[in-house]
């Protein structure tokens, strides 16, 4: 069941998928302000964050300068602790009051990073996956894809301090485009937008995935 598919006025939930320097957070914002100019009531969000306990244990999870290393097993259960909180602070509250939310990175990102990238078994994020959300889903996933090294040079170019995940390694950051296009092939409320264009170009590509794929609820 997605969020909002058995009750009328219920919010809906979009996610922004995505490796690193695909140009989510910018995305993010223009997909909010195309709902908030429909009359809308957006609440925006990130993972893991969303919530002040959340955003310590992201602080946690991304602080490349930690003395102690996180086991792939902690590291696991910490994205999951910090989503529990968000789901039962943030995400669900705004979803019953008939908001929409749009997050930045949800479930698929830790298939992606800490299966497809930790290596970590599928089976066991799913079982996380089912304690935490019960049968919660996004409606609409924009998965914003580009090669590994044209992202890599993106996030060179930034210039800014890189974190624990901006760190690893190519076959890294592979292994998580492969584990993300994989998820899209099997879940039909993935729509993947090529983010290889320039800003305007990529906008366009997405006004037109929402216009289509979010008529039936506008």
């Amino acid at each position: 069941m997605n969020a909002g598919a058995t009750e009328q006025g219920r919010g809906r939930f979009i996610t922004l998928e995505g490796g690193e320097g695909v140009g989510k957070t910018t995305n993010v914002g223009f997909v909010c302000a195309w709902l908030e100019a429909r009359g809308i009531e957006v609440v925006r969000t990130r993972e893991p964050g969303g919530t002040p306990g959340a955003e310590a244990i992201r602080e946690l999870l991304l602080d490349p300068g930690r003395d102690e290393t996180w086991s792939d097993d902690a590291e696991l259960l910490l994205v999951f602790a910090a989503r529990a909180q968000h789901l039962a602070k943030l995400i669900r509250p705004a979803l019953e009051r008939g908001a929409w939310v749009v997050c930045d990175r949800f479930t698929d990102a830790t298939f992606a990073y800490q299966g497809g990238g930790r290596g970590l078994a599928r089976e066991r994020i799913a079982a996380l996956e089912r304690l935490v959300q019960s049968d919660l889903q996004p409606d609409l996933t924009l998965l914003l894809d580009v090669p590994v090294t044209v992202a890599a040079q993106r996030v060179e170019r930034r210039g800014a301090r890189l974190d624990r995940f901006e760190r690893e390694r190519e076959t890294f950051f592979q292994a998580v485009r492969d584990a993300y296009l994989a998820r899209a092939a099997e879940h039909s409320r993935f729509a993947v937008i090529d983010a290889t264009p320039g800003l305007e170009r990529v906008q366009r590509a997405i006004d037109a995935c929402l216009e289509q794929r979010l008529a039936p609820w506008l």
